[in-house]
């Protein structure tokens, strides 16, 4: 009912109903993020978990810091879910948690932006002093309407920073990725970039990655090549931010696990079991090929419905060419038809049949 009745109002209207929502609550808290380092963290995949990495960093350097992600809005050693189904909730929200985030005594917060969120200016009234750049992929392309309308929406956040009052305005972009260039373009004081050739020499399993930053050895406790690029990003903002190097290294040390983000769950089997929120066929791919030496059960409920379409034969491909045995299930269906979702990933399958067990528990 809510898509209809956005669908009956002129983009025009929205264009305005949005940003001044967000300059509104802004406002009324009093520009919260005046008072706050804010950084902002964007791509389409490890934002979550580069979030993490920086809050560690920064908690480990003595800071208070306020987080708000996909996983979670903490501020300090409080910590709360986030069950909205939405990154950047609306209604002033962010505004609301900065204020309370500035209340408590946070120093920092970071803050993860999303296109979607950037689409409805979520971001609009939150002065930045950094925004970090992890990579991009093609996802929401039924929403934005195309690759490049995607990419445009990621890049207005890099255009936000450049309106930023606040100084030094720092821009880490991944410079392996193409489009990590047009954010390093960003007319900022400071453009940091960061390369995979900066960890040489490396190395990434399945329970942790190790390599050579700086001169010095770093080892995180995070499975797979894209942590390590996740721990990049971070250390290449700490090191703008002059946080020592040995800091952040006992930061990436002791980090915790990430709530579904390649998630051991250990309670005394003798099997590895993973949750991970893996929901583009890039990211799906990346994680397999992390265990890829492993024989695999896979349990795939990472297509929602009414958005990416395209990508569900795809996700059931690359499931059928790892997994020994594929389990497809529900995620959130929102207003589409549950069996179509999964008939579009089971039409992927070629080399084996994958079960289908509708309930998500039951399947798990």
């Amino acid at each position: 009912m809510k898509s209809f009745i956005v669908s009956l109002v002129p983009q025009s209207v929205l264009n305005f109903y949005h940003p001044a929502f967000a300059y509104g609550g802004a406002l009324i808290c009093g520009f919260p993020s005046r008072g706050l380092v804010v950084i902002g963290v964007t791509g389409t995949k490890g934002k979550s978990t580069t979030v993490e990495l920086i809050r560690a960093i920064l908690t480990e350097a003595g800071h208070t810091v306020a987080v708000a992600s996909t996983i979670r809005f903490a501020i300090g050693r409080d910590s709360e879910p986030n069950l909205f189904k939405m990154t950047m909730p609306g209604r002033a929200y962010l505004q609301r948690f900065l204020r309370k985030a500035v209340k408590a005594g946070a120093t920092y917060a970071v803050v993860e932006m999303t296109s979607e969120g950037a689409k409805q200016f979520r971001h609009k009234g939150i002065a930045l002093n950094a925004l970090v750049f992890t990579n991009l992929a093609p996802e929401h392309i039924e929403s934005h309407g195309g690759l490049e309308q995607y990419k445009q929406a990621k890049l207005s956040l890099a255009k936000h920073l450049e309106d930023s009052s606040k100084r030094p305005r720092i821009i880490v972009a991944n410079a392996d990725d193409p489009v990590g260039k047009e954010f390093l373009n960003t007319a900022v004081e400071m453009r940091v970039p960061f390369v995979l050739r900066d960890a040489e020499p490396y190395t990434a399993d399945d329970k942790s990655v190790r390599f050579l930053w700086r001169g010095e050895l770093f080892t995180a406790p995070l499975p797979g090549l894209f942590n390590l690029k996740n721990c990049l990003a971070a250390l290449a903002l700490s090191e703008a931010l002059n946080i020592p190097k040995n800091v952040a290294k006992k930061a990436l040390e002791h980090i915790g696990p990430i709530p579904g983000r390649a998630e051991r769950v250990e309670r005394g089997q003798k099997f590895a079991v993973i949750v991970d929120y893996a929901h583009t066929p890039d990211s799906l791919r990346a994680l397999f090929e992390t265990y890829k030496n492993k024989r695999m059960v896979c349990v795939l409920g990472s297509t929602g419905g009414g958005r990416d379409t395209w990508n569900r034969p795809e996700k059931g491909r690359i499931a059928d060419e790892y997994c020994a045995v594929s389990i497809l299930t529900e995620e959130d269906p929102y207003n589409e038809d549950q069996k179509t979702i999964v008939d579009e990933m089971a039409a992927g399958f070629a080399r084996h049949k994958p079960r289908i067990i509708p309930e998500r528990r039951a399947a798990i």
